[in-house]
């Protein structure tokens, strides 16, 4: 397509874009946000948590975590998040935070280190981000935790922080993601703790003759086998090194041979007591207790000989979920006989009673602990666990199926962030795709709309108000040349989709303003899609009904003003470049935020601008927009590869005919009679000139011509009347 701009306004966006790819070509040396030490912050929160805490330890383990102690006390753990998840957030850039957990696992401080969004930088208080944070306190890092409302009952929900919806929902993505990750490494939780799921239950139908190989052999019967020199290892480097240790001869000698089995399952029970006996075992039980059969043979009692009538046993204890099950004398059942054929000799057996409050889960892994002790002086000793797993064979168990509303809190808390995102914004994704599709439908039928200006019009205003009503101050809508830096960073460092994704408003009117770019131009977004420069364009509308005086530029002026709008877009770039931060900083000479974003909810200094920019507006037609709006700027570069020209011109436009050039209230018609593609904002106004037969000066003089060419039979012919005279009589 051939251009008809003159010189004077395809300059600046020649250079502008040349110095663009210059400049983005530079800033991929630029590197990411690195975990990093903040000064004093840092141990004030420490010292806020855990008061008679000592200086923390160094960094360990792949997640950099540091030890708080008090003495040889243990009382949590501190890290930093971004040494364990990188999440990107709104700017682009991850939040960094400091997560302090306690020795159970509970998180008792989370605070934001660092962040670069730009509605936190200029705009809502941080204090309101960190009140939000202090709402973790006192959450298990096994939880989870819902930024709004869930239909997971077992979720804990907090409420997001008004206009930082995005960002407060990734800073609850990185604690408890980053929480959780850290826990599982300490051994402070089981991987899968935080899954919700109904305990499985045995099936009592099931009974099959089975015998000690088959029992073994399926998992049913669970063993563990020490050696003597096992045992003198597990001790080496501590204070019990060298203490009973076996001579060179004995450390292949069997220290003990442990079997353990869950018996409340027919076919081991059955098996292993015999029907009488496990008859009656069952019969003793209440409901939710468990059976724990322990056999074991060689040098070493898993009972103890220390152990007395209402005691303890020290030796054995049974841990499931993060939870120790010790056992008490009344917990224990002797066991003299066992039926399954082939089991080997044991020197001692036993049954040891899992009781209900301890919620035990039969169809969950568990663990059996075997405790041995060393003397190492008269009252003083060193213990080392050797542990034996146990899982209940699948074909044993019978598990509850899910309800659809838990089948529906599954897939939520499965699915990524931002699809959690796009799900809670469904209906405001649903509206803002009915208003494109209509404003789509606007625009490739525009010859038809133009014909009918007042339906047309009123069309318009009523799309205005929609703008500025759901798009800017509902849904947050609202887009800025922040997004614009963000994208061109996000190209050149590490481009993810989900950066994006997170903000689903913002990335559909992005997506629907990429194409309309392409096939219009940028006036689409600016007349139409852009919540301030529709609530400068009512307010004018609204001063020329009120008979208010107009101002405008003279032309010459006017053009070179341009200009200004892509010096500011570069400066902002250049600043980018240094600090992004920086950048967004000295974006704020865009009022959308103030205006619509935070709803004039701000510092007087940012509401004053924003009000006095409204305020010229009501004299003279979105001067913003024509000569400051760096986004604006950003979009008119790409306008310069518009696939197709929709706008009408008539040879007549610009000479003689310069109607549409006086009424273009944005002055974005030359006198020339071209439109600047780069500065009109596709109002249609032109449009409704061009094919109005009354207005249109070409077509009134073509109207004019026609009647003056009416052919000859439509004309007046004089007719001749003969008298002729009476005879005489």
């Amino acid at each position: 397509m051939t251009s008809h701009l003159p010189m004077t306004s395809r300059l600046p966006c020649s250079w502008a874009a040349r110095l663009l790819i210059l400049l983005g070509l530079l800033f991929a040396a630029l590197q990411g946000v690195q975990a990093k030490s903040y000064g004093e912050i840092e141990q004030q929160r420490i010292d806020l948590v855990f008061p008679r805490a000592d200086s923390p330890s160094e960094p360990q383990g792949e997640y950099k975590v540091r030890t708080l102690s008090s003495g040889d006390e243990v009382l949590g753990y501190v890290f930093q998040s971004l040494d364990v998840i990188d999440i990107p957030a709104y700017s682009g850039k991850p939040i960094n935070m400091q997560v302090i957990l306690d020795s159970a696992g509970v998180i008792q401080d989370a605070y934001v280190l660092e962040h670069h969004e730009p509605i936190l930088l200029i705009g809502i208080p941080e204090a309101k981000l960190h009140a939000f944070n202090a709402k973790y306190q006192g959450i298990k890092v096994n939880q989870r935790v819902v930024v709004g409302r869930s239909s997971d009952p077992n979720a804990v929900t907090v409420d997001a922080v008004t206009g930082a919806t995005v960002t407060v929902m990734v800073v609850n993505e990185v604690v408890m993601r980053a929480a959780h990750t850290v826990a599982v490494a300490l051994g402070l939780v089981e991987e899968n703790a935080g899954l919700a799921q109904k305990p499985a239950t045995l099936r009592d139908d099931l009974y099959q003759p089975a015998d000690w190989t088959q029992l073994t052999g399926n998992g049913a019967i669970r063993r563990l086998h020490l050696t003597r020199g096992q045992v003198d290892q597990a001790f080496k480097g501590s204070e019990a090194e060298g203490i009973e240790e076996a001579s060179p001869e004995q450390v292949d000698d069997t220290f003990i041979d442990l079997y353990t089995a869950h018996l409340n399952a027919p076919t081991i029970g059955r098996n292993l007591l015999g029907d009488n006996q496990y008859r009656l075992l069952m019969a003793s039980l209440k409901p939710g207790e468990q059976a724990i059969a322990v056999l074991g043979s060689g040098d070493y009692s898993f009972k103890g000989s220390g152990y007395v009538r209402g005691g303890i046993f020290d030796r054995v204890q049974l841990r499931q979920f993060g939870t120790t099950i010790s056992f008490h004398d009344r917990d224990f059942e002797r066991l003299s006989d066992v039926y399954a054929e082939g089991m080997p000799d044991f020197g001692e057996m036993a049954i040891f009673i899992v009781r209900e409050p301890y919620g035990f889960d039969p169809g969950s892994p568990w663990t059996l602990e075997l405790l041995v002790k060393r003397q190492t002086g008269p009252i003083s000793g060193i213990f080392s666990s050797f542990e034996l797993a146990y899982q209940m064979p699948e074909e044993y168990l019978e598990r509850p199926q899910p309800t659809a509303a838990e089948l529906a809190a599954i897939e939520e808390a499965n699915r990524p962030l931002w699809l959690n995102i796009w799900y809670q914004k469904s209906f405001q994704i649903g509206v803002i795709l009915i208003a494109l599709l209509l404003l789509t439908m606007i625009l490739f039928l525009q010859d038809k709309f133009t014909q009918r200006p007042h339906f047309l019009h009123w069309l318009r205003r009523g799309y205005l108000i929609f703008t500025v009503v759901f798009i800017g101050w509902y849904a947050l809508g609202q887009l800025s040349v922040v997004n614009v830096l963000t994208f061109v960073h996000a190209l050149v460092q590490d481009f993810r989709w989900e950066l994006f994704l997170t903000d689903p408003i913002i990335f559909i009117i992005w997506t629907f303003t990429a194409a309309s770019i392409l096939l219009w131009g940028r006036g689409v977004f600016c007349g139409w899609l852009c919540p301030f420069g529709a609530l400068q364009e009512l307010i004018n509308e609204a001063a020329r009904k009120l008979k208010i005086p107009q101002y405008e530029l003279p032309f010459a002026l006017h053009e070179r003003l341009w200009a200004i709008k892509y010096i500011i877009l570069l400066l902002l770039f250049g600043l980018s470049l240094e600090s992004l931060s920086t950048a967004e900083r000295f974006a704020e000479v865009e009022p959308f935020k103030t205006a619509i974003t935070l709803k004039f909810d701000r510092q007087w200094w940012f509401v004053l601008y924003a009000v006095l920019l409204l305020v010229i507006n009501i004299f003279t037609r979105k001067v913003y927009c024509r000569y400051v709006c760096p986004l604006g700027a950003a979009l008119a570069i790409p306008s310069k590869f518009r696939l197709f020209d929709w706008l009408k011109r008539r040879k007549e436009c610009g000479n003689p005919c310069q109607l549409c050039a006086k009424e273009c209230e944005i002055q974005a018609i030359h006198p020339d009679g071209h439109i600047n593609a780069n500065e009109c904002h596709y109002c249609l106004d032109c449009q409704m000139t061009y094919h109005n037969d009354d207005k249109c000066p070409p077509l009134i003089l073509k109207q004019k011509k026609r009647s003056k060419q009416a052919p000859v039979s439509a004309q007046l012919i004089p007719v001749v009347q003969v008298v002729v005279p009476e005879r005489a009589p």
